[in-house]
């Protein structure tokens, strides 16, 4: 996959994409995962890693972020724990100084001044003062996750902004574009339909709105 589809889909929003993924009968969106800083935009290829419950020695809790690379968004199961955070302020700066994309996590983060300070785009189930280490351990790196119930793969695009997150499976990304593109043209149409004086029954009928998102 190519850093033109990235900057494709970068260009659109999670709604646009939610609706091409229902029009093609795939589903993508991590439903509870919300933005720690509002504004702020990610888009990139999954980084994938799983915690588990810490065994009997002490596990490593963020030492893959050194493998990440700006085209990345770090994708990190950990089961939505609330306590045990897998991200902190550390890992914060040095993202944003390696310009990795973003991060999601299915759990808990923590250090949120750091977090707002620098605007990194972090979206997460929740956050807490209570630290992973000792508590949770790194049980696999680029393997399949879940994330909200969504199957994430390595690789798979996951887009996020204010609405929340998306992931794009890596085998459909090309249509899914397509048809989010599709989706997006025929919004932009009632909405200046609208703007010209049309109203918002005829604007939609003339541009299939209601049909946008079917399944076909």
């Amino acid at each position: 996959m190519s850093d033109d589809l990235l900057a494709r889909f970068r260009a659109l929003d999670t709604t646009t994409v939610s609706d091409a993924l229902d029009r093609l009968g795939l589903t993508g969106g991590c439903v509870g995962i919300v933005p720690i800083n509002h504004g702020t935009r990610a888009c990139g290829y999954a980084f994938t890693v799983r915690y588990r419950p810490r065994g009997p020695g002490r596990g490593s809790v963020g030492d893959f972020l050194d493998d990440v690379t700006p085209a990345h968004m770090v994708v990190i199961d950990n089961a939505g724990r609330p306590t045990g955070t897998v991200w902190g302020d550390i890992m914060t700066v040095l993202a944003v100084r390696k310009g990795i994309a973003g991060t999601v996590i299915d759990g808990a983060c923590r250090d949120l001044p750091r977090i707002r300070e620098l605007r990194y785009p972090i979206f997460t189930r929740s956050f807490s003062m209570i630290t992973g280490k000792d508590r949770v351990e790194v049980e696999s790196v680029n393997e399949p996750v879940s994330i909200a119930n969504e199957h994430v793969a390595p690789g798979d695009i996951m887009l996020a902004d204010d609405t929340g997150v998306v992931r794009i499976p890596r085998d459909h990304a090309t249509r899914v574009l397509e048809v989010a593109q599709e989706i997006e043209e025929a919004e932009r149409r009632i909405l200046e339909a609208i703007e010209q004086g049309a109203s918002l029954r005829e604007a939609r009928a003339r541009f299939g709105y209601h049909g946008l998102q079917t399944k076909r």
